[in-house]
């Protein structure tokens, strides 16, 4: 599978393109087609290729598929679980905003960007944060992020209140001035907003 995951990556195949045949991967990674067989088989579990009868295996789109989704519902079976993960994903947000704060990330004009967004009419709680975690660099975290963010539910989504942009706003102020203690005490108080609202 890792082989296979190497070779769609150098040969640049894209969702919804066709992936080699089972003889012509067997060749390519000098392996029997019964290992070709087993390894397909377990990335079409995933979701991750559909085989459509008489034209070939492709590759699918990852961020369509349910396996996220399949996943909660098994896992997500008690309030503890819940709380776990929306805990967890603060530790990444809390880190980038101190990340943010101890770079030159803050002197990105996108905060001005944001700024000036947060005085429009509507604004996504989950563009917020996003970029919180695209700016902090740590990819790995980012990826870790948007997982959680899925099983969890995502309580980013939808639009910010009032209440919820004038606690942004002084997120936005704190992380300017790079004071990451009151940017990550700002960005608790308005999570609990968040989960004072679900819980209403």
């Amino acid at each position: 599978v890792s082989e296979m995951r190497d070779m769609i990556r150098e040969q640049n195949i894209r969702p919804g393109d066709r992936i080699p045949s089972e003889r012509e991967l067997a060749e390519k990674l000098a392996v029997g087609r019964s290992t070709i067989r087993e390894a397909l088989r377990s990335l079409e579990l995933l979701g991750l290729i559909e085989t459509r009868r008489g034209e070939g295996t492709f590759l699918t789109d990852p961020g369509k598929h349910r396996l996220v989704e399949l996943l909660a519902t098994f896992i997500l079976q008690d309030t503890k679980t819940l709380e776990d993960i929306r805990e967890t994903m603060c530790i990444h947000e809390t880190a980038a905003i101190q990340a943010i704060c101890s770079s030159e990330a803050w002197k990105l004009p996108v905060w001005e960007s944001l700024r000036e967004r947060l005085d429009g009419h509507e604004f996504i709680r989950e563009d917020f944060v996003r970029e919180l975690m695209v700016l902090s660099g740590n990819r790995l975290s980012l990826k870790i992020w948007f997982l959680l963010k899925q099983y969890g539910g995502n309580p980013y989504d939808g639009e910010a209140s009032l209440e919820e942009k004038a606690l942004l706003k002084n997120i936005l102020l704190a992380i300017e001035q790079q004071d990451g203690p009151t940017a990550i005490r700002e960005f608790k108080t308005w999570s609990s907003v968040l989960i004072k609202g679900e819980n209403a």
